[in-house]
This record gives structure tokens, sequence and C-alpha cells, in this order.
């Protein structure tokens, strides 16, 4: 994924990935592995399917505030997704053309925690009093691509992530990571013959030793089957935190999305095979599993 214009989208997108690439070693292994094997000429060869974010639902934050600015990108709010045992609500948003990628945000319904658990996540947003958005030049993509980096809140104790994480995996990976891109993913159909089907790829990503996520199965197909989805499982990473302990925690991953063609295109020649011509969106239950990529049980299984 990279965007050679300037605009503040792509000022954005391109500095996300490079901070993601840079931590989530399983990006560079895979590109490297695609190149060596001639499967595509350079990483922007790659077609990037869709970017996740997780948020918490408090005042001033959440999907209200951080989907403002990809509104002013031109992207379009789209489906609603709830995850009734993960407590999270999440939207999609279709990008303002073809190039760009999906947008995935999900949002911890916070009120439904218990109260210790509220307490610790209140404590460091309280002092959030406005929508820092607001206060963002949106036209500015070097401004906004620093926001996404920067920590809203303190750092927790390792008691309080321990405390998070024995209720919430979603709450504790918030809290110590903030807005950095959870993963991107890699449009495994716009491949070429031999890796293209989540099959095939899979089976090239265990050969070149990457763990691959088996919540629901490697594979987690949408009920039209239309829809198949697989992703690594995030790495470790050491963890510095307010009370000076170092705990390892889950970091980002990757994700692959096998798009099939509409049964209305199902005769359309491969080389007119557009986006709108393949199934579009998302599914709760794909994503329901996608989500325990930086799961303790997925990561130490």
């Amino acid at each position: 994924m990279h965007f050679d214009e300037q605009k503040p989208i792509d000022i954005v997108l391109n500095d996300l990935f490079e901070h993601y690439r840079k931590n989530v070693s399983d990006v560079d292994k895979i590109t490297k592995a695609l190149l060596e094997r001639g499967v595509v000429s350079a990483q922007a060869d790659i077609v990037n399917d869709h970017i996740a974010f997780r948020t918490l639902g408090v005042p001033n934050l959440g999907i209200k505030s951080f989907e403002k600015i990809f509104l002013s990108f031109g992207y379009k709010k789209m489906d609603y997704y709830y995850f009734e045992g993960k407590k999270l609500d999440a939207y999609w948003f279709a990008p303002p053309s073809d190039e760009y990628p999906r947008i995935f945000v999900s949002e911890l319904r916070v009120s439904e925690l218990s109260q210790a658990a509220q307490d610790i996540i209140q404590k460091y947003t309280a002092g959030i009093t406005t929508d820092p958005v607001d206060a963002l030049d949106l036209k500015n993509g070097v401004e906004v691509a620093a926001f996404l980096q920067k920590p809203l809140w303190d750092l927790p104790t390792s008691a309080e992530y321990e405390t998070l994480l024995a209720e919430s995996e979603y709450a504790a990976w918030v809290i110590y990571n903030r807005y950095y891109l959870n993963h991107y993913t890699i449009s495994i159909h716009e491949l070429k013959d031999g890796y293209n089907t989540l099959e095939e790829f899979n089976a090239f990503l265990e050969s070149i030793g990457v763990k691959l996520n088996t919540s629901g199965g490697k594979i987690k197909t949408s009920d039209d089957g239309l829809l198949r989805q697989s992703s690594t499982v995030s790495a470790l990473y050491d963890a510095k935190f307010a009370d000076g302990k170092t705990l390892e925690i889950a970091g980002s991953y990757v994700e692959f999305a096998e798009r099939s063609v509409l049964p209305a295109f199902k005769d359309l020649p491969k080389d007119q095979i557009k986006r709108e011509h393949r199934r579009d969106g998302f599914e709760t239950n794909n994503a329901d599993k996608i989500f325990e990529s930086t799961y303790t049980s997925q990561i130490k299984g």
C-alpha cells in the first residue's frame, strides 16, 4: 500500500502504513516472499482490501469522533455491525475511489463492562472534555497523520492493563495501543493464479512460517459464501507501563480477504472484473473471529 499523490488522504494512509509495517514483522516477511516468488513486482502491487481501527465508546471519542477524519476525505458510512459477546459496535466506510482501502471502525460498549473496568477506562479518558478531532485541520494530512500516532491519554499501570485483559482483551488492546492501526488486509483475489484463493495463500503463508488465527477455522466464510477471510496472529511485543513494569502484549496483525464475483456478474470475462462486481462489505461472524487475532488464546495457542 503506497500512494504517490499528496492529498491529505494519501499522506495519512502512507504514514499509518509505515508505522504499522515497522512494527508488524509479518508485513515485510510476506511482501518479501511474494516479491521473491514473482507474485508481485513491488509492495505497491499489493491491493489493500481494508484497514481497521479500534475505539472506546466514551464521550468525545469513539466512532462518532473518529469517523470525521475519513468522512472529510470522501469516505461514505455504510453498514452497522453488532458483536454481542465482545460488546462492540462497528461500521464500515466505503472509499471515495477504488484505489483506496475500505475502512472498518469498531467501538467498545464501555457502559456494558464491569464497574472496575469502566473505572479504569474513565480514569484515562475523563480528561478528554472535547472531541480532539474538532481541533484538527482535516485538510492538513501531516497534522492528521501525527494525530493518529499521538497518545490521547496516559499509559495505564500493568495491573490496570491486566484487569482489563481478564474481562475484555479488546479494552486492554485499546487502552495501550490507542489509535494504532489494528490491521491491513491483502486482497487475495487480486493476486496471480496459484496464490489467489485462500487455500493456496494460507499454504504459502504457513510455508514461510506465518502463524494463522484458527478461531472459527483458518478460513472464515460468510453465510453467502462470497467473502472469505484469514488472518495472522498478532506478534507479542514488550510494552512498558506507567508503574515501570514491562509486559509482553499483543500488537497488530495482517488479514487476507478473498471476495468472490457476485452471481449477477459470474459470466464477465476475468479482465473486466472490477471492485463493484465482487462481494462488498463485511460479515459479523467472520469479523467476530478475526478480532481474536490479538487474543491470548490465539497467540499462545
